[in-house]
């Protein structure tokens, strides 16, 4: 029976598992059975003649920015970009700067731009100079993913998280972080040619450079002065993650591990990058759902059709960040929480 499911396969390599079934039922003998259409499927894809459709990318957009007039209402973030150490190692600085003063905040030599090491550059940094009102950075793929609910990755989730509003520049205008762009320019000439030989010793020649940078270099468009003369501390100390609160909500609901919200025995595609998270959902019309985010509304629920409909990109300077009450643990595994597969008990809801 395999045999004959792929040969009327490559005899009609345009057709689904149905059409494929129903020639076979058609053509054989009754006394064959003919399985079901999931398994014609599943043989197919053994044999590799199932088209897998790609989830589209979604194009990349700026954001409305914000000035960024006063210390800690604006930081910007960007990878600089890698550059070869004496042991052959590739090395990718994560940077942090205040738009306001001027202050590098941050500059650490990290081994790749994965995920889990910039999770805790970012926590070391807010537990020692607390929280900013919005994080710039361009469309790189730990800041803006790819494939995410309005190009959200989980470092951006985390970020609404503590109540700190996103910013994105626009593609291929790199001008709209032209401050941090400025400073990865004097890095790099002052702080990798030459490169050091292995993370230990690059480590202190950017160490060295952030300290050079903030309290000993004028910057005229200070009237000279160092950034560290001008830079205050945030007021918003970072104090861990507190659990979102949806009081004017119909019910919360738990994203599960693979992205998805299950609602009355039906699951709908979300978002992988909001795994483990809380949203809110409220009913709106019969069949249909409102969900949010913190206070972001994402889009609407067609029950019937178990779609989800995005409003208009609800994040950039436009929207208020939701302060957030905090408790007093710290997260343990970004993006995700002891919970990222409850949403999967709310099925039968």
């Amino acid at each position: 029976m395999e045999a004959a499911i792929v040969a009327a396969k490559k005899e009609k390599p345009h057709w689904g598992a149905r059409k494929i079934r129903e020639r076979l039922l058609r053509k054989l003998p009754h006394a064959i059975k003919v399985p079901a259409a999931s398994t014609v499927h599943a043989v197919l894809d053994r044999h590799g003649l199932v088209s897998r459709a790609s989830r589209p990318r979604t194009p990349a957009q700026g954001t409305p920015l914000s000035d960024g007039l006063n210390p800690n209402d604006l930081w910007c973030a960007d990878y600089k970009g890698e550059f070869q150490l004496g042991d052959k190692r590739y090395c990718y600085p994560l940077t942090v700067t205040d738009h306001a003063s001027r202050l590098l905040l941050l500059c650490e030599a990290l081994e790749s731009t994965r995920e889990d090491l910039a999770f805790p550059a970012f926590e070391r940094l807010f537990r020692e100079r607390g929280l900013p009102l919005a994080m710039r950075s361009d469309n790189g793929v730990r800041f803006a993913s790819p494939h995410g609910l309005f190009q959200l990755s989980r470092l951006s989730v985390w970020w609404l998280r503590l109540g700190i509003g996103i910013e994105r520049i626009r593609p291929g205008h790199p001008q709209q972080n032209g401050r941090h762009e400025r400073m990865h320019l004097t890095l790099k000439q002052q702080a990798t040619r030459p490169a050091a030989d292995n993370f230990l010793q690059q480590q202190a020649k950017l160490d060295a450079f952030l300290e050079e940078f903030n309290n000993e270099r004028p910057h005229e468009a200070r009237a000279m002065k160092c950034p560290a003369e001008v830079y205050s501390p945030s007021p918003r100390p970072y104090q861990g993650l507190a659990e979102p609160h949806y009081p004017f909500q119909d019910r919360t609901v738990v994203v599960t591990s693979c992205g998805r919200i299950c609602l009355h025995r039906k699951k709908i595609n979300l978002s992988k990058s909001l795994a483990g998270q809380a949203v809110g959902i409220r009913q709106v019309e019969n069949g249909i759902w409102l969900v949010s985010f913190m206070s972001y509304d994402l889009g609407y629920i067609d029950l019937e059709e178990k779609t989800l409909q995005p409003v208009e990109n609800p994040f950039g300077a436009h929207a208020e960040p939701t302060p957030v009450p905090a408790l007093s643990h710290s997260i343990e595994a970004p993006g995700e929480t002891e919970a990222s597969n409850a949403g999967e008990q709310l099925a039968n809801g």
